[in-house]
């Protein structure tokens, strides 16, 4: 469903492109933050992404950074859908919104990768490791975004940002598993090392465009939560598959990986740390920071689908997932078996 007059669009590219004899938008299912759309103007074939309409937090939803991060690194080595243009007013699909290049691969939502050979998961997951790395490596000063984020104690500052958002959430009552959890983090945050590059901030399998046919990473997606920070966020969360249910967002805990060709998180994190050589080790907690931001993720999305502003038409249904992640996290930081939790 298209939430925005469809003529004004046809108009606005018009003005840019030239007049065109076809336009067709679909929207693009299974985002939780900002709406998507396929957008075929004539023979052009764009993406579309803009803000949710209706209250948002201020610094929530922010296109036009993701816009930034996105120019920036077309001239790196780090796989991005080259971007348009940024039309900041609202006057044509109702909200600011950016048009970026609509490129042919293959996203995966399920990290067991199903729909692909034994032979090519382990390729997959080292060219995503190997990806992770080549972002991490960029000098994010001569990129241009030096001021994309502040420096000092990122996890502390996270770990505020990401408790300020819980204070304030309406569906505290839900989910009172995060409470202890704030407080283990803030007692077990380790001294801040200075290191910071660019992160993408949601780090996964279902971010990663592939090749249409060979098991390489040609873009990665979704850059909303992107700022500046340590390395070792991204690459937690990135292990957040070997810590999830399959239920829980296609995640591969109790699954057998090695019959499936899908390579231990040790060996995820060498395959990455073989490209960023001098980094501090991934600790305990760096996975429950990032069960922990996972679990805030779902908070957002049930806050929205309370206010009626979800981008998602299921995200009343996914909410759940917030109460889950917290409880991983709990148990990860406690030293607790992983159990299978009821979900919903």
């Amino acid at each position: 469903m298209v939430d925005f007059d469809p003529s004004r669009l046809s108009a606005f590219l018009a003005g840019i492109f030239g007049p065109a004899a076809d336009l067709q938008i679909a929207r693009v299912s299974g985002g939780q933050s900002n709406p998507t759309y396929f957008v075929d103007f004539g023979k052009r074939r764009l993406v579309l992404r803009k803000r949710p309409a209706g209250p948002l937090a201020a610094s929530a939803h922010a296109v036009d950074r993701e816009f930034r991060v996105l120019k920036a690194l077309e001239s790196t080595g780090v796989p991005v859908p080259g971007v348009i243009l940024f039309h900041a007013e609202d006057d044509i699909v109702g909200t600011p919104f950016y048009l970026m290049e609509r490129l042919e691969g293959r996203v995966f939502h399920d990290c067991a990768l199903p729909e692909v050979c034994s032979g090519e998961r382990a390729s997959m997951y080292r060219s995503m490791a190997r990806t992770l790395a080549a972002l991490h490596a960029v000098d994010f000063t001569a990129a241009g975004l030096g001021d994309f984020g502040r420096p000092g104690d990122y996890f502390d500052r996270q770990i505020g940002r990401w408790s300020k958002q819980w204070e304030s959430s309406p569906s505290r009552p839900d989910f009172p598993e995060i409470d202890p959890l704030v407080a283990w983090l803030k007692a077990n945050k380790p001294p801040d090392d200075g290191v910071l590059s660019i992160v993408h901030g949601d780090f996964r399998i279902g971010n990663m465009m592939f090749h249409p046919t060979e098991p390489r990473v040609i873009a990665v997606l979704d850059w909303e939560l992107s700022t500046l920070g340590h390395p070792l966020a991204d690459l937690g969360f990135s292990c957040l598959p070997w810590h999830t249910w399959p239920d829980e967002y296609g995640g591969i805990l109790g699954k057998d990986i090695a019959a499936l060709g899908i390579p231990t998180q040790a060996e995820y994190v060498m395959t990455y740390v073989e490209e960023m050589p001098g980094l501090s080790p991934l600790t305990e907690f760096h996975v429950v920071f990032a069960l922990f931001r996972f679990a805030m993720i779902f908070v957002g999305i049930t806050d929205r689908a309370r206010l009626g502003t979800a981008a998602s038409a299921d995200a009343a249904e996914v909410g759940w997932l917030a109460g889950r992640f917290a409880r991983r996290a709990l148990d990860l930081a406690e030293g607790r078996p992983v159990q299978i939790s009821a979900g919903g």
